[in-house]
């Protein structure tokens, strides 16, 4: 008998997939990917549009999590940024959600995936604003992510990249125009495709 493998993503709209069917959210075209090359997962998602790391906290702190997931995921920021809140705050709140995450993985550093804060700045809901100074302070807090990820030795995805490409292209933003479509999703789960068999792998 095959045993499961459970993956839990930890985030905020665009780990739900704000505008998007569920079938479309990155964390469960990750686990059809995966699913297709053999794997027999499950996915349960923790995140809510709008949710600051500091909600996320709470969050995870009210649902009283058990360890034993074989993946982890972890992308947040983008509303501490939009609402202004601190670099120093991030920090802080940060490193606390990617502790609690490598809990959940049983303290298997390579099973834990963190992923960039995408860039909203490129997107016509954006429009009227300094989208240049938006990108600075999201790669700002990107910097912070990144640099805590791999102190921790954790797996880290650079979804930003991709995210801008849609300044160009408004086929991979939602009905919203301001998420992400379906197929800027996969692009996102191409790119965490690698890193996650080489989690499972225990490479």
């Amino acid at each position: 008998m095959t045993q499961t493998t459970h993956y839990l993503a930890l985030g905020d709209s665009y780990t739900i997939g704000e505008s998007v069917p569920e079938h479309e959210r990155w964390p469960n075209q990750l686990a059809d990917r995966l699913r297709g090359r053999g794997y027999e997962l499950d996915v349960a998602i923790l995140a809510r549009t709008g949710w600051t790391t500091g909600e996320l906290t709470d969050a995870m702190r009210a649902a009283s999590l058990a360890g034993g997931y074989a993946l982890v995921s972890l992308l947040i920021g983008v509303n501490n940024q939009y609402r202004g809140l601190s670099l120093d705050a991030y920090r802080v709140e940060f490193s606390s959600l990617l502790e609690q995450s490598l809990h959940l993985a049983d303290g298997r550093r390579k099973r834990v995936l963190v992923l960039s804060i995408p860039d909203w700045g490129v997107t016509p809901f954006a429009a009227g604003r300094d989208r240049v100074r938006l990108s600075l302070q999201i790669d700002a807090f990107n910097a912070v992510n990144r640099e805590i990820s791999h102190q921790a030795g954790v797996r880290y995805v650079d979804v930003t990249p991709a995210s801008r490409l849609a300044s160009s292209d408004w086929s991979l933003l939602a009905s919203d125009q301001l998420h992400p479509s379906g197929r800027m999703y996969s692009h996102w789960a191409d790119l965490v495709l690698p890193e996650a068999l080489a989690a499972l792998n225990g490479i």
